[in-house]
């Protein structure tokens, strides 16, 4: 049986990526607000991460679930994680320190393929969970975009007779308080139980869990659940500041009505894949639903150089993760 030490020296790497993790996504949560001047930066991150933490009463545990059955269980052992989890943070770390916005979750799930096929080979992947992954790695940022550009249009049709603008903004400046809430629970909800399900899957490669909790997720220990969430939320204290910048200013200008809209439009769209055990980019997610409602005013009102350097990000995560891991698990098999 594998050695406790071992195994919890692993599982704090797990939750440094999971604080990493909302460190890095800490712009998804709250540079709408910001931009918007809700919020102080300060007060935004207290919100978010308030949010992030209490998400777990309010969402079922099915990406967890998911992600530990990207790889199958058989083959899960130390290195693997260790490998996987490497590679997802250097990847966090560099395109946070780059200003871009790219997702932990495929950083993760790259880390783990990558750790898992230089291990065993390509056939321990689970193919269905993955390929449910990558079906949406396209449709939730077109599914956030078109969510956010039809309620911006019906929105802007329901106030456009109302000519104080200022009683608008009031009015949904008080609502965008309600927006991000919810878009802090999809994201609590959806990215703190991919780490929730990487612990599951390595304690179960140990032997120091059933593999019935596969079966129902709610049966997860309490510790794991707990864990998990205060590690995102701490991180979304901490922020990603390059990225709020590039998230709330860069990709269009934002007021409370649009932000509003593109929050609850990504909410939406999060509390859909939680639900149906589909581990989405939170970061892909407001980034779609930004760019429709900034394309709802006009088409110009984007910077679509912005976007593109944020879609090259999206594009190279995985295997740019997956690399790393296979590397790592290299090096680690030296030293076994």
């Amino acid at each position: 049986m594998t050695p406790l030490w071992l195994i919890v020296i692993v599982v704090a790497i797990a939750l440094i990526f999971d604080f990493a993790n909302g460190f890095h996504d800490a712009a998804n949560s709250i540079a709408t607000i910001v931009a918007t001047r809700v919020l102080k930066p300060w007060q935004a991150v207290i919100w978010a991460a308030f949010w992030n933490f209490v998400s777990f009463l309010l969402l079922p545990l099915e990406v967890a679930n998911a992600i530990a059955k990207i790889v199958s269980t058989d083959v899960i052992s130390i290195g693997l994680v260790f490998a996987g989890l490497t590679g997802a943070v250097f990847w966090n770390v560099l395109t946070a320190w780059m200003g871009l916005p790219s997702s932990s979750s495929h950083a993760l799930i790259g880390g783990m393929i990558g750790a898992g096929v230089a291990k065993a080979g390509g056939h321990v992947v689970g193919l269905k969970g993955l390929q449910k992954t990558a079906v949406f790695i396209i449709y939730s940022p077109l599914i956030g975009l078109l969510l956010a550009f039809s309620l911006i249009v019906l929105v802007s049709w329901l106030v456009h007779r109302i000519k104080a603008k200022r009683t608008v903004n009031r009015t949904f400046r008080g609502l965008q308080l309600v927006s991000a809430a919810a878009f802090s629970v999809g994201h609590g909800a959806n990215d703190a139980q991919k780490t929730m399900g990487i612990i599951a899957a390595l304690l179960i490669g140990a032997g120091r869990l059933s593999g019935d909790v596969l079966k129902d997720p709610e049966t997860l220990p309490l510790w794991i659940v707990l864990s998990c969430h205060a590690a995102i939320a701490l991180g979304t204290m901490f922020g990603g500041w390059k990225i709020v910048k590039t998230m709330g200013t860069k990709l269009t200008r934002l007021e409370p009505m649009g932000g509003v809209c593109a929050e609850s439009a990504a909410a939406a769209t999060l509390f859909f894949a939680s639900h149906n055990g589909i581990p989405v980019s939170t970061t892909h997610t407001i980034t779609g639903a930004i760019v429709g409602v900034g394309s709802a005013n006009r088409m110009s009102a984007v910077r679509w150089n912005v976007a593109r350097r944020v879609v090259w990000a999206w594009v190279l995560t995985i295997p740019g993760a997956a690399a790393v891991s296979v590397l790592t698990y290299w090096v680690v098999e030296v030293f076994n």
